[in-house]
Formats: C-alpha cells, structure tokens, sequence
C-alpha cells in the first residue's frame, strides 16, 4: 500500500529586504529560503538541520502560513493550503500545530495555564462548553506528563522544561495530524531536553502524529527523525535516511556538521 504524503512543498521561496549599513535602501534581498521541495508522509518524522540563520524557522512559520512565501505552493492532504481561505483555511489550520522554541516568550505570562491550553478550542470550537474545555485540558496536561493543579497557575510558577510541556499540551489539543517543532529543546538544560524528545517520541505514537522537527543539532534529530534534510543559506543540500545522512553524509557541509559534533570520550 502506497504511504500518503501528508504536507509537500514545492519551490518555496522567501526573501527579505537588507538592512543597516551601507546596504541599506539599496533594494538588495537576502533570500531565506530559495527554492525548497521535499514531502512528508503520514506518521513520518522529519528532522531539518542547520546552523542558526540558514532558513529553518523561516520555512517553518510559512508551512503554517504564520508568513506567506513570495513564491512556490504547499499542499496539505492534496489540498492547496496557500489557496486556502476562510472556512477551508481554518478547518486546515486546526490540523497543523507549532512547537516553539523559547517556552517562556511563546506563553502569555498574564493568563492561566488553563486558559493558554484550551485558547485552541476557543478558536476553533467555541461552541465546547467550559465543562467540555476543562476535561479536555486535564487530559492533555495529564498527556504530557502535568497534573491538574496547573490549571489555576501561571507559567513563571513552572520550569523551563514544564513551560515547554504546556506548550506541547497547547499545540495537541485540537488533536492536529502535523507537529512542527521548532528547535524544541535548544532553550533546556540536556537532560530536560532529553526527557522532552522521549515525551515527542512517546506523543507521536499515542496521537498517531507527523513530525517535522527543526534543529540546529544534528544529534537531536537523530534521535527522533526516520528523514533528514541538511539545510544551508535557504536550500537543502542533502536528503536521506536518518541512517545515511548520519553515518555516510555525501554533502560537505553535511559533514562539516557531523565534524562538529563533540565526541563523549570512553
């Protein structure tokens, strides 16, 4: 049985004008990302890696349309996702979700817990009623590892590791089919991090989801990514299985990356 291709984008493309110094007002664009294709199957989990600035938050925000791309097109369950508008619009949005990197900056630090998760449904099923809400809040904090005596509280009363976990709970309550998370555990110590990659592990399988998962660390995604794609200055220059991209990377800059990487002596 052939797999489903979920999202694909095709040639996108995203500039933005040069600012500050003598550049400035010349009309010059530096392009942020130019030309990107690849596909995503259904339960697949897709790591993109590079270095800070190479692209990847910007390919991100325009998979979710968060900004629109100058040119290309993306099509999300064979639908034209950049054509989409009102209901069509929001009836695709609710099916995609974002992970932030900073777990502090991408909560409102003046609403409760409860109110932060259950803003989805707000938007998206307003007709749920607060009984409603409520339980479905206590099932995915319980999800991703909260109780439910967060609900009352604010996000400065948790750690960093427990803000990223509210903000995973966030983005899984309207049950999406795609996940992107954008450098998820960059702003947490090691092991926090480490206990968050296995609850992304753990959560895909339970709510049957696809995974695009954005890193600077080649390591991270190794982890979690059945695909890889090596990002720089807004292309990809490598494609392939976690495996290969990993253990034979053919691109130079792929293994550069990989040379990078501290080794842990024996």
């Amino acid at each position: 049985m052939p797999s489903e291709i979920l999202l694909e984008a095709r040639n996108l493309r995203k500039s933005y004008p040069v600012a500050g110094g003598m550049l400035a007002g010349s009309g010059r664009q530096a392009m942020a990302v130019d030309g990107v294709s690849f596909a995503v199957e259904r339960g697949e989990t897709l790591g993109i890696v590079g270095e800070s600035g190479c692209g990847k938050t910007t390919l991100a925000r325009m998979l979710l349309r968060l900004i629109e791309p100058d040119s290309g097109e993306i099509y999300f369950r064979g639908e034209n996702w950049l054509g989409a508008s009102g209901p069509e619009l929001r009836k695709l949005r609710r099916r995609m979700q974002m992970v932030f990197q900073d777990p502090v900056a991408s909560l409102n630090p003046r609403m409760t817990i409860s109110g932060i998760v259950t803003e989805p449904l707000a938007i998206h099923e307003p007709d749920t009623s607060t009984a409603a809400r409520r339980t479905r809040c206590i099932e995915i904090l319980e999800a991703v590892g909260l109780d439910r005596e967060s609900l009352g509280r604010y996000p400065h009363e948790f750690s960093g590791g427990q803000r990223q976990r509210i903000g995973i709970a966030r983005a899984l309550i309207l049950r999406p089919e795609l996940v992107i998370a954008d450098e998820p555990v960059s702003a947490l110590d090691v092991s926090v991090g480490a206990q968050i990659l296995e609850l992304l592990v753990r959560l895909q399988q339970e709510f049957s989801l696809t995974l695009i998962l954005i890193s600077h660390s080649l390591p991270v995604v190794a982890q979690l990514a059945s695909r890889v794609a090596v990002m720089q200055a807004g292309k990809f220059v490598e494609v392939g299985s976690a495996a290969q991209v990993l253990q034979s990377p053919q691109h130079p800059y792929t293994q550069a990356l990989l040379a990078a990487v501290p080794e842990i002596p024996a």
